[in-house]
């Protein structure tokens, strides 16, 4: 089983397959996803992340961040992989309990281990055929389905590991450093444009923040501000009516010249350019389909 669904247009992503040797590479899952993985045989799969040893049972789950590194080593197990990217999920104003920096996600150091019994494995196999269905529906509205079903799977598994408050450890220092920077941007991104902003927050150097993100082979923390700024940006171009202007001091920069300058520096267009472009191409695909 393989599915996906892509938006070219905001760069999002949702991927669900139980075949893990169609998203590995070098014996590693792709990094800048977030994971949820499913344990659905009968024998007991271990497999690293960060370096420490992840073992989950015959259904059990746990979800993995887009700051984690996952690796197997040996055959690769069966296992069902949900994986999504901030674009496609994180965007979406959710409750905070169930947004990317929530219990399963952001919200703890330890990745939490979830046990399904019969009534709860038997629940989200019939919403896993739901996914199946709806990832087959090539519509308007196939992107904003997968994202219900998404949320009502999170919400499944927040209730779940609240419930049983299971986890296990794998944050060193610097895993838990780019955590807390990640959920920090998240929350002030519209206000707090610099690296040295959130270094002061963390009590941290600006310059010890960046050799963190570095020896962890991660993106550099200004890019990761100025990526979560595009990510906003994209999203209000394509999805309101708000002018280039609205949306840069909607986004706390005090005049659009700036606003303008990082967007082509990160897209390699301007506001009024990108939205041009994507909606010719919505268009000519609406002619298509009729």
């Amino acid at each position: 089983m393989y599915f996906d669904y892509k938006d070219n247009q905001l760069n999002a992503l949702l991927r669900m397959t139980d075949n893990v040797g169609l998203i590995v590479e070098d014996s590693s899952i792709q990094k800048g996803l977030i994971h949820i993985i499913w344990n659905r045989g009968l024998q007991k799969v271990t497999f690293s992340v960060d370096g420490s040893s992840i073992s989950l049972a015959s259904n059990e789950m746990t979800t993995v961040t887009y700051v984690h590194l996952v690796q197997f080593q040996g055959p690769l197990p069966k296992l069902t992989i949900i994986s999504f990217n901030r674009e496609f999920y994180c965007i979406k104003d959710h409750d905070y309990e169930v947004s990317c920096n929530g219990l399963l996600f952001m919200g703890a150091r330890d990745l939490p281990i979830i046990s399904l019994d019969e009534r709860e494995r038997s629940s989200l196999q019939s919403l896993i055929h739901v996914f199946e269905d709806e990832f087959q529906n090539k519509d308007n509205i196939q992107g904003e389905m997968l994202q219900m079903l998404l949320k009502r799977l999170i919400i499944k598994c927040t209730r779940l590991a609240r419930a049983q408050t299971l986890g296990v450890s794998v944050a060193n220092e610097s895993s838990e450093t780019i955590r807390k920077f990640n959920v920090l941007v998240d929350e002030h991104y519209k206000s707090l444009k610099q690296v040295a902003d959130y270094a002061e927050m963390m009590f941290k150097s600006p310059k010890t923040l960046s050799n963190v993100f570095k020896q962890h082979g991660s993106k550099p923390p200004l890019q990761v501000i100025h990526e979560r700024v595009i990510i906003e940006a994209r999203r209000q171009l394509l999805k309101t009516d708000k002018t280039a202007k609205e949306i840069a001091f909607d986004l706390g920069f005090e005049n659009v010249s700036s606003f303008n300058k990082l967007f082509k520096k990160c897209t390699n267009l301007t506001p009024v350019e990108f939205k041009k472009h994507n909606t010719l191409d919505r268009e000519k695909s609406t002619i298509i389909r009729e």
